[in-house]
Order: C-alpha cells, then sequence, then structure tokens
C-alpha cells in the first residue's frame, strides 16, 4: 500500500507530508485548492513526465517521495531483485527534478532510470480519472485479470509450464540441426582435424612436463660440453704441441740438467713432480666424470619434436597448448554429432511434437475455461452498471483465437475487455470511450467485481463522481468501500455521498500569505469531517439542516 507522500517545493506547495492508511481515503476541497497538485506529484514520483513548471517558484528544484509497502511475494521484490537491489521494509520511489527540467529518479536512495521506476510503479498504483486511465485500460492486463477473476491461475500456470517446455525442446531441435548443418560444412576438415589430433594424442599438462624436462636435459648437455672442454685443455688432440703434463716434464727436465751443486733447483723439481701428479689426478677425475651416465641427446631430440608438434598444431587451431585435449574432444563430439545427427534429430523432433501436443491440450482447456469465465464476468458487471447511472452501457468480454505465431505462455488467446454505452452502438476498447465520467465509473465497476484478483494494492480515482449526484454517488461511494475492503483506495471527490464513505479524509486547502498561496493538506477529525461534508452539501455558509444531512451520510444514512 501507499504508506507516506512527501512533497517538497511542487507548484503551490511548499512541504508536505503525508500518511496514508488502510481501506477507503477521501480528499476533499474546493476547486482549484489543489487536489490535482497531489496526484500530479504522486504521478512525478512513479515516473511520469517531469517538466521545469512543477518547480514552486523561487526554487532550485522541487522533489517527490512515494513510501510503498507492498505484501508478501509481490512482483515489486522481484524487479528489485532483477537489478540486485536489496528488500527494505519500506520501498521508497523518490524523484528530484530540477528547474532547468532535468530529473532524476531514486529507488531506497539508489539512483536509477525514469523507466524502472516506471516499472516498479506500475505494479504498486492505479490512477483512473476522467481522461487519463491506466491499468484496466490497458488490454495486455485484460487476460491475467480474467484469468484471477475465473479462478484461472492453476490452468494458466499449467499452459506456462507447457509452453517452456515446448520452446525448450524447439531450442533444442534447432540447436541440433544447427550443429549437423555446421558439422555438415566442416566434415572433411572435422575429419582431417579429429586424425591429426588423435595421431598426436596431446595430453593435459604435458606441455609443462615437456618443457621443464627438455630444460633438465639442456642443462644437462652443457654440463657435459664444459667437462669435454676442460679436459681437451689437459689433454689436447695436436701432440706436437703438447699440454700442460708435458710442459711440467720438459721444465723438470731442464732442471736436473743443471750441474752441481743443484739444491736449490731439487726443490722446485719436487714441486714440478707434485704438479705433474695433481694434474694426472685431475685428469683421472675428468675421464671418470666423462664416463658418467650422461643426458641422451636422442631423448632430447624426441622430446623437442614433440614439444614443437604440440605448439604447431595449437597454433593451426588458434589455441593454447593445453586447450589441445579438450579441442579433441569438441571435434569429436561434432563429427560424432554428423556421424549419429539423423537419429537424434528425429528423437527432438519427436519430443518436441509432443510438446507441442501438451501445449495444446493445456491451452484450448485454458480458452475454453476463459470463456465460460469470460460469461460469468459479463453478468456480473452488468449488475453492477445501473446503480452507477450505466444502465444503458453493456460490458463484453472478446476470448479470441490468436495466431499460432501469437501463441505465448499466458495462453492462445487474445482476452479483450469491450463496450457499447448506448443500445446500437457498436462494442469497443476501453480507452477509446468518448465521456471520460462513464469510463471512471465503469473502471470502477470493474474494480469492484475484479479486486480479487488485482495484483496491484493501491488505486487511485480522481473524480469519479464528475457529474452525477444522489443515489448515483451514493452508489459509487458504497462500491469504493467495498473495493477497500480489498485494496487501498485513494479518491478525489466533490460528493458529500462519496467523502462520508472514507474511513480517512484529508482537506486541501489554499492557504495565502502576503502575496503568496500555498496549498495544505489536513487530516480531519469527526467533528471537522462533520463540517467539511456538510460544507460539501450546502456551500460557502454551513447550515444546522446541512450538518444534519452529514450526521445522516456519516452514520450510513441516505439523503
Amino acid at each position: 500500500m501507499l504508506a507516506s507522500l512527501a512533497i517538497r517545493d511542487v507548484v503551490l506547495i511548499e512541504r508536505l507530508d503525508l500518511s496514508f492508511g488502510l481501506g477507503l481515503t477521501v480528499l476533499t476541497g474546493e476547486t482549484g485548492a489543489g487536489k490535482s497538485i497531489l496526484l500530479d506529484s504522486l504521478g512525478l514520483a512513479c515516473g511520469q513526465r517531469a517538466e521545469a513548471g512543477m518547480v514552486r517558484a523561487g526554487q532550485a528544484q522541487c522533489s517527490v517521495a512515494a513510501g510503498f509497502v507492498p505484501p508478501e511475494g509481490h512482483p515489486a521484490y522481484a524487479i528489485l531483485a532483477e537489478q540486485d537491489m536489496d528488500p527494505e521494509e519500506m520501498l521508497v520511489l523518490r524523484r528530484t527534478v530540477q528547474a532547468d527540467g532535468r530529473s532524476r529518479a531514486f529507488v531506497n536512495g539508489q539512483p536509477v532510470s525514469v523507466g524502472l521506476l516506471r516499472r516498479l510503479a506500475a505494479t504498486l498504483v492505479e490512477v483512473q480519472g476522467q481522461h487519463d486511465q491506466v491499468g484496466l485500460a490497458d488490454p495486455a492486463t485484460h487476460a491475467g485479470l480474467l484469468d484471477a477473476f475465473g479462478g484461472l491461475e492453476g490452468r494458466r500456470n499449467t499452459v506456462g509450464a507447457a509452453w517452456r517446455g515446448w520452446r525448450e525442446a524447439e531450442r533444442g531441435l534447432a540447436a541440433a540441426r544447427e550443429a549437423i548443418a555446421a558439422a555438415q560444412r566442416d566434415e572433411e576438415f572435422l575429419r582431417h582435424a579429429v586424425q591429426e589430433l588423435s595421431d598426436l594424442a596431446p595430453v593435459e599438462g604435458e606441455e609443462e612436463e615437456l618443457s621443464q624436462e627438455r630444460q633438465r636435459l639442456q642443462q644437462g648437455e652443457r654440463r657435459g660440453e664444459s667437462i669435454a672442454s676442460a679436459l681437451a685443455e689437459l689433454q689436447p688432440k695436436d701432440r706436437r704441441r703438447g699440454g700442460p703434463a708435458e710442459a711440467l716434464r720438459s721444465a723438470a727436465r731442464s732442471l736436473e740438467r743443471l750441474p752441481p751443486p743443484n739444491e736449490e733447483a731439487q726443490a722446485i723439481v719436487a714441486l714440478l713432480g707434485a704438479a705433474q701428479d695433481s694434474l694426472a689426478e685431475a685428469e683421472t677425475l675428468l675421464q671418470r666424470l666423462m664416463l658418467e651416465d650422461g643426458p641422451d641427446p636422442r631423448r632430447l631430440e624426441v622430446l623437442e619434436d614433440r614439444l614443437f608438434g604440440l605448439r604447431a598444431a595449437a597454433r593451426k587451431h588458434g589455441v593454447a597448448v593445453v586447450e589441445l585435449p579438450g579441442l579433441l574432444v569438441s571435434l569429436k563430439e561434432r563429427l560424432g554429432a554428423l556421424d549419429a545427427g539423423s537419429g537424434q534429430v528425429a528423437r527432438l523432433e519427436q519430443a518436441a511434437g509432443e510438446a507441442r501436443r501438451a501445449y495444446l491440450a493445456a491451452g484450448e482447456a485454458l480458452s475454453s475455461a476463459r470463456r465460460e469465465a469470460a460469461g460469468r464476468l459479463e453478468r456480473a458487471l452488468a449488475k453492477e452498471l445501473p446503480p452507477l447511472k450505466l444502465d444503458r452501457a453493456r460490458f463484453f468480454v472478446e476470448v479470441a483465437a490468436r495466431d499460432e505465431n501469437g501463441w505465448a505462455a499466458d495462453g492462445m488467446d487474445r482476452v479483450t475487455f469491450l463496450v457499447s454505452t448506448n443500445p446500437g452502438q457498436t462494442p469497443g476498447h476501453l480507452q477509446k470511450i468518448a465521456s471520460g465520467g462513464e469510463l471512471s465509473r465503469l473502471m470502477l465497476a470493474l474494480k469492484v467485481v475484479l479486486a480479487r484478483g488485482s495484483p496491484v494494492p493501491t488505486l487511485i480515482f480522481d473524480e469519479v463522481d464528475a457529474g452525477i449526484g444522489g443515489a448515483t454517488a451514493a452508489a459509487v461511494g458504497e462500491r469504493l468501500e467495498r473495493v477497500a475492503e480489498r485494496l487501498q483506495v485513494l479518491v478525489v471527490t466533490h460528493s458529500p455521498q462519496v467523502a462520508a464513505r472514507g474511513a480517512q479524509q484529508l482537506r486541501v486547502a489554499k492557504q495565502v500569505k502576503g502575496e503568496r498561496a500555498t496549498t495544505v493538506v489536513e487530516p480531519l477529525d469527526k467533528r471537522e469531517r462533520r463540517e467539511e461534508i456538510a460544507r460539501m452539501l450546502a456551500g460557502e455558509r454551513v447550515t444546522d439542516a446541512a450538518r444534519a444531512a452529514a450526521d445522516s451520510l456519516l452514520t450510513g444514512g441516505l439523503l
């Protein structure tokens, strides 16, 4: 329901905070007091068009915040979930308008688009005015309203489930057909690629293992080369050039040929002998290292051929090496789909046919039930129209079959509410009715009958009683009160018969301070309600007779 409305600097309203309760709330006041400004303000918060003229003179911006408390499971919560917005106990729709006409929208303090604001508001409130009906006047809502009236939600849900099953089967069939067609177009490539990759037989994680082993082999190869180079320095292949061992022996022989006394030379000869022994030991150790098992050069060659082959295949198919095993599986599946495709398509065609027949059966059952419910709805409306001074009006519910391309989750029918207001007149759509007053009362009659199935918890009627009085106005008030037993109803009225039915009454008045007019709204207590209704009956001069008549209305009497 609508719980609160906060208005700041909108036209004649400077600052206004209103609270609303359940049941029927009536807004009364003299013509021009500003009742329409209240509805325009609420419309602004609900996403209607913003205009710079709504900003109070001399102010930089205006703002309106409407607080709603939706019932549990209300569609507004699903819309919030779509936007990743957390639900709160109160849903606040707020709009600001700058003096240059630019506007911003908010939901629970978060900036949103005006479109989202409008979507949320459509699930929360309906406005029925003489010239601007929404909700029931939209043919898109008629099938759902008829189903709710007829208690057909179960059948409708069955149709929706059958529709989704059929669509899913058709999508599966289309995907299979497309897969086969694509496979047939690429058959030669597929068979070659599968054979090539099967021969290659890539293994998950293989590239990393090969790279690490290759690195170890390359390091071992460099180690062997270093050992061989060191040994070659000690044992040169060119014997004429000699090597370090020969040089040491030659030096020792030269010192040994020194004439005596040569005691100093003997110490050097001993050192040269020790160096020859160390050099011989180094050569032995190097030769031993050379004889140890080193890396297999053939293994490195085989490993690199494998690694380079994997990388070449990955480049060819435009994937990473790690993805080659998965690619092979995918290509095999496509080839398998081609080989076994005809059988799969036949099975899917059968499944799609069965799903279609299930939808047809459910849809036809719903259509039949809708036609029966349409007759009941027409008869129920016929009883409501005469007391509302619509005794010449005739209401019709058209349940027409759609073409197959128009079938949907809500069934195979197009449901439209039609009306003729005069004998002999061709029934037409609700929104095309010429008389705004007639349409407003017709909407009220519909709401009386359809209130149980209404998904919108708050209804607003703007002067639904225009141009009527007496017993007809009393009938309007009685029906508004009946609707308010199930839904929250706000009504702008000039009729005392309607005003007396309200559970809450707000008086809209215009005050002039200095040279500036301001609209104010006052909740009325029991005594103030009596005076206001008496004013509505008598005019500017309230008499005792008018007060007595007001008492009669407030206690349920008729004038």
